[in-house]
C-alpha cells in the first residue's frame, strides 16, 4: 500500500473553520430559541416539561462544542494532499476517511477561490475540475494555492500534449 499524502493545509484553516462553526452554532441557537419562544406562547402542552428545555439548551451547547472545537481540529489533522506529474492524491475525512487519486489526464481546469474569511486570513482554496466532478483542497496560503494551481495546470497540459 502506498504511503499517505504528506502535504498539509495551512494551520490558519482551523481559525476559519472555528469561526464558521461559531456562526453555524449561533444560527442553530437562534432557531432553537425561536422554537422555544413559540412553543411557550402557543402552549401546545399545558405544562411543558422543564427537562425538555434543559435538553434543548444542552443540545445547543454540545453542537457548539462539536462545531467550534472538535470538527476543525480533526478536519485539519486528517486533511492531506500530494501532487505529482501523474496524479493528485487527496486524503480527508473525520469519521469516514476518503482517499481520492485524480489522474492528471482527467483534469480539465483548476481554479483558486477565496471568500471574505479566507481573504482576511490569507487563505485560498484550490478547485480541481474533471469531467465527472470537482475536488477542493480547502485552505492553503495564497502563495501555495497559486503555485499549486500553476503546477497542476502545467502537469495537466503536459499530459494532454502527450496523449
Amino acid at each position: 500500500m502506498r504511503n499517505l499524502p504528506t502535504q498539509m493545509l495551512d494551520p490558519k484553516a482551523i481559525h476559519v473553520w472555528r469561526i464558521k462553526g461559531a456562526i453555524a452554532s449561533v444560527v442553530f441557537a437562534f432557531i432553537v430559541s425561536v422554537f422555544l419562544i413559540l412553543f411557550s406562547f402557543i402552549q401546545v402542552l399545558p405544562n411543558p416539561p422543564k427537562w425538555a428545555f434543559l435538553f434543548l439548551l444542552l443540545l445547543m451547547f454540545a453542537y457548539a462544542i462539536y462545531k467550534i472545537v472538535i470538527v476543525p481540529t480533526l478536519r485539519f489533522r486528517y486533511w492531506r494532499y500530494d501532487v505529482t506529474e501523474e496524479e493528485i492524491d487527496l486524503y480527508r475525512g473525520i469519521f469516514v476517511r476518503t482517499r481520492t487519486a485524480i489522474p492528471m489526464t482527467r483534469v480539465q481546469h483548476v481554479d483558486t477561490e477565496d471568500g471574505p474569511l479566507f481573504r482576511y486570513y490569507g487563505l485560498a482554496a484550490v478547485i480541481i475540475s474533471t469531467a465527472a466532478t470537482t475536488h477542493v483542497i480547502p485552505a492553503l496560503s495564497h502563495e501555495v494555492a497559486d503555485e499549486l494551481r500553476e503546477k497542476i495546470a502545467r502537469f495537466a497540459m503536459v499530459v494532454e500534449d502527450d496523449v
